[in-house]
Parts: C-alpha cells; structure tokens; sequence
C-alpha cells in the first residue's frame, strides 16, 4: 500500500529524532507497600493470589521476601501465627476481598486471644463500589466491621500516601503495645494509583513502656516482706525468661508458668511448678501465698481453669503487671496494678531488691514446689502418663525441639507435664480461642522461622482433616516438619465428655481415612509406629529430609506398651 505525505513525514521525523530517555514510571501502591514491609525487616508474606490482589503481587517478583502458597488462608493465618510464636516478629499476609477475608478469621481469632503479632494486608472493592451493595464480586457489606472484633484495629487506605502512616500504627502495635492482628486493607483501584513516597525507610517507633518508679517502689517492698511469695508468669513475659528467674531464685518463690509461657524457667528448676494452675495441689499452693506476682498473663480460664468448676482462687496481696493496661483490672483484682513491659518491669523489680535479703519461710521455695510436684505426678493415669512418654521421647531424640499443638489429646496432656526447654518452643491451640486444624499449618510457619531447630506438629485424626492439604505447600516450600499424627479414629476427647455427662456419642465417631497413603501422594515421608524404639528411629530418618514426615502412632497401640 503506497503511504500518503503524512504518513511518510511522521514516520520520518521519528526516525530521525534522537532516542528519548528512559521515564521511570512511579511505583504503585501495591509495589510501594512491599518496599515499607522489607523496611521493617518482613522475611516471609502468606497469601492464595487473586484476581484483587495480583497488584500485591507486582513488585513482590523482583524482591526478597520470600512468598509462601497455602492451600486455603486459613492455612495462610496460621502458618502467620506459628512464624510469628518462634520469632517473635509479626507473621504478615496477602488476602483477597471476602472470602479470603473470612476464611482467615478464624485464625486472626486465635492470634487475637494469645496476643500474636499478625499483619493482615487485604484488598477491598474499589473505593467508590464500598457500602452500595451492588452485589459485586467478593464485596461483603463492611469488611473492615467485620474484622475489627478480632484486631487491635482495622484500617482502609484511602489515599496511598496514608499507607507509611497504618505501617507504622500496626508496628507500633506489634512492638510497644499488646500484640494483636492488624488489618489493612486497600481498594482495588488504590493499589494499582501512583505512590508517590519520598522514602522508605521505617520511622522511629515508641520503646515499650517502663513501669512508674513509685509503683516499681511499692512493689519491690511488698515482695521483700513476703514470707511465702510465688509468681504466675504468662505469655506476656516471653522474652523476660532470665529477669524471671533471677527475681524467683532472689524470691525463694515458686512459678507456675502458662501453656505459651512455658521455657521461662529451665526444665526441672527447682521452683518451676510447671503449667498445673487447674490441678488441687497448685491451687493449694496459691491460696497459701501472701503475696502473688502476676506477670504477662491474664488469668484466664484456659491456663488457671481447665476443669472449668472455678475454683482457682488468690488469697494474698496481687500485684500484676501487663502492658495492656485494662487487663490489669480483668479476672482478678489487683491490689497493686502496674501497666509496663514485662522485661523491664521485671529488671526494675531485680535491681530494687538486689539489697535486700529473701523472708521467704525456710519450708517455702523449692521445698514446697518439691511436695506440690510429687503429689501432682503420683495422680497421673495411663493416658497422660502414655502421652509423657512419647513427648519425652520425642524430647530426648530431637533436644532442641519446637513442639506446635493442635486441640489433641497428647497436647492436653503435655499442657500439664511437659516442659521446654526454651521460650517459644510449645505452644498449640487449645488455650484462648481453642480451634481445630491449627497443628499443622501453624508448624509450617514455625518452621520457617525456627533456623534450623527441629519442629514437631502433634495432631490428631480429627484435627488434621481441617487442614490436611497444607502437607501440599510443605512439601511446594521444601519445609522439613516432622507430623506426629495420634490417631484415636475420631474427636476422642470430646467422646470421652460425651460419655462422663451420660450424652450418648453423637458425631464423634467419623471416618478415618489412610494418612499414610495421602501423605505420600502429596510427595511426603510417611510411616506408623508402634513403639518408643521405632518412634526414636523414625524421627532421626526424618531430620535430614527436605521434606515433611508423617508419623502415624495409633493410640492403643502406644498405650498397650506402656500397660506391659
């Protein structure tokens, strides 16, 4: 075809013009928040991409974050909150708009209840689409309602500009407050606009809050007059394990320690009374006490109260320290409440009474926790004594191990008898929110952080049917967990219930299917043991694998070789 003039003239003029310089095209909202999360030091996002979040996804190619796939967000909270337990750092998330928002929420519950670090970023309808109620795809009538219930707070970013401003609000959060799940979300158009962020470098963020010196004094005399003081350490003291015990060996008072708090206190230590606050000989020893520190726990029911009959109770003066100042008035009454960080409330505490010598009664300490111990143990049954037995020798085969619990039978148990080595080291669902399914993902999470430690999922039958295909993105991400499958063919503790309240089992007894055979079609080692000698082999074979290991134990078998 011949070219007119203007064509020929416009096609000439461009090959003869000199060669435009490259425009960098501004970053959008989306590339610009994956930049502010590698400011704050985030490793690892969890996230399913979706058609209203691949704009999340754009600059997370070119990046070294490190993106892992669950097989459902639900999966993708828990893997967030197992990280987020071993290292102490948030657990952070890539979710699409509603179903994705609330298959999540079950997990940002759990982390809610146990005071996990958790950063929820979410897409959202465009911004001018929010509250019409057009019907448009994925739209729920308020997602940020929705999520608040279960967060320190809920944000949509409205503008891009806004978004350094929320990051530093949800690290602030993390960091100097009670850790919570934050969420963010973003409409769809807000993510793919412009972000035009002069920096992104993190700004200062507050210290934790130190304890007032008056309050510091008080509580300081109050423990030096003691004769018989003990201290309740929770969760919240985590990271303050040697101000613990050098306030408990200074005290002569004993510890009990919540599930998430085990560690603080090294196995065995003459003044740990472990995690037993729901049993007789415990709740004894604290009624006994004239003067109790409680510290970075809420005295809630699934630590103190198990048995669920009300009976734990504080007869002596309680001081209570916790960096949320309100829990300080919840469950118990304080008589002296101090609102500051535990590591530091504590380090003030050491060095006021590093001058003062011990009133603890010559009878009381260790003495004390020595007869508690013996009678607590000397009234274990078969069951727990069997559940003892295949944690201890997990224990012993894997020294440095991190044990990640589902609501299980051996789980219960070990709430009560097992103790860690470490801080950070056990922990499960069955405090706070008490879900099932929790195990598995949240091991996997775990394990990412764990650098280099061995980490166990104990699990039940029931437990992992909530959450099975997560073995996939295991063995996608070459996570090498180690599952300890107890397999009792069914929901057997709940059975048990059932059956103690005379209510015929209804719903108990579910189809159990071949674990073995579907953990290796998923490309995973799998194997069933019988005994403490092949579960010693089995789990030495799995620590060098660059792959999960399912480990079936069937229930009567293991309790048949303790009965012999």
């Amino acid at each position: 075809m011949k070219m007119t003039d203007a064509t020929a003239w416009t096609d000439l003029n461009l090959s003869s013009a000199a060669p435009a310089s490259p425009v960098s095209a501004p970053l959008t909202c989306g590339e610009a928040l994956v930049k502010l999360l590698e400011g704050y030091g985030v490793k690892r996002v969890f996230g399913i991409p979706g058609v209203h979040t691949v704009e999340l996804y754009r600059g997370l190619a070119a990046s070294p974050i490190q993106h892992i796939t669950p097989r459902h967000e639900q999966g993708a909270g828990f893997m967030a909150d197992g990280y987020a337990r071993v290292t102490g750092k948030p657990g952070v998330c890539f979710i699409i708009t509603g179903p994705g928002m609330t298959n999540i929420a079950t997990a940002m519950a759990q982390a809610y209840a146990d005071s996990i670090p958790m950063l929820v970023i979410s897409s959202v309808n465009a911004a001018h689409q929010l509250g019409h109620g057009d019907g448009r795809l994925h739209e729920l009538p308020s997602q940020r309602n929705v999520m608040a219930g279960f967060t320190a707070f809920s944000h949509t970013v409205l503008n891009a500009d806004e978004l350094p401003q929320v990051l530093a609000r949800a690290f602030t959060v993390f960091g100097s407050a009670r850790p919570r799940p934050v969420h963010i979300e973003i409409p769809i158009d807000i993510i793919r606009a412009p972000a035009g962020m002069p920096s992104f470098e993190p700004p200062a963020l507050p210290a934790k809050p130190a304890a007032a010196p008056n309050a510091i004094a008080l509580a300081a005399r109050c423990l030096a007059e003691a004769h018989r003081p003990l201290i309740l350490a929770g969760g919240g003291a985590v990271d303050a394990a040697n101000e613990l015990q050098t306030l408990a060996e200074h005290l002569q008072a004993p510890v009990t320690l919540t599930i998430n708090a085990k560690g603080l206190l090294p196995a065995a230590h003459p003044l740990s009374i472990g995690s037993t606050q729901s049993l007789p000989a415990t709740r004894a020893l604290v009624r006994e006490a004239d003067v109790v520190l409680a510290v970075g726990t809420e005295l809630g029911e699934t630590d103190y109260d198990v048995v669920f009959d009300g009976g734990f109770a504080i007869n002596g003066k309680l001081i209570r320290i916790d960096i949320d100042a309100e829990q300080l008035q919840r469950n118990q009454r304080p008589t002296l409440a101090l609102a500051a960080d535990a590591k530091l409330a504590l380090n003030a505490l050491n060095e006021r009474l590093a001058t003062h010598h011990a009133a603890a009664d010559t009878d009381w300490g260790a003495a004390r926790v020595s007869q508690v111990r013996a009678m607590e143990s000397a009234e274990y049954g078969l069951p727990v004594r069997a559940h003892k037995l295949l944690l201890d020798t997990i224990a012993e085969t894997l020294p440095e191990v991190i044990f990640v619990g589902d609501s299980t039978q051996p789980v219960y148990s070990g709430n009560f008898v097992y103790e860690a080595k470490h801080p950070r080291s056990w922990f499960n669902s069955s405090t706070g929110y008490g879900t099932l399914g929790y195990g598995l993902p949240a091991a996997i999470g775990a394990k990412l952080g764990a650098d280099g430690r061995p980490v166990v999922c104990l699990i039940g039958d029931g437990g992992l049917q909530f959450t099975l295909p997560e073995l996939a993105s295991a063995v996608e991400a070459k996570v090498p967990v180690i599952v300890l499958l107890w397999n009792n063919q069914g929901y057997g503790e709940i059975k048990k219930y059932m059956v103690e309240r005379d209510i015929a089992p209804v719903g108990v007894d579910i189809y159990t299917p071949d674990f073995l055979q579907i953990a290796a079609g998923f490309g995973c080692a799998a194997v069933r043991v019988d005994t403490a000698a092949a579960l010693v082999q089995e789990l030495q074979s799995a620590t060098p694998r660059r792959m999960p290991t399912v480990i079936e134990v069937d229930e009567w078998s293991w309790f048949e070789q303790l009965a012999q």
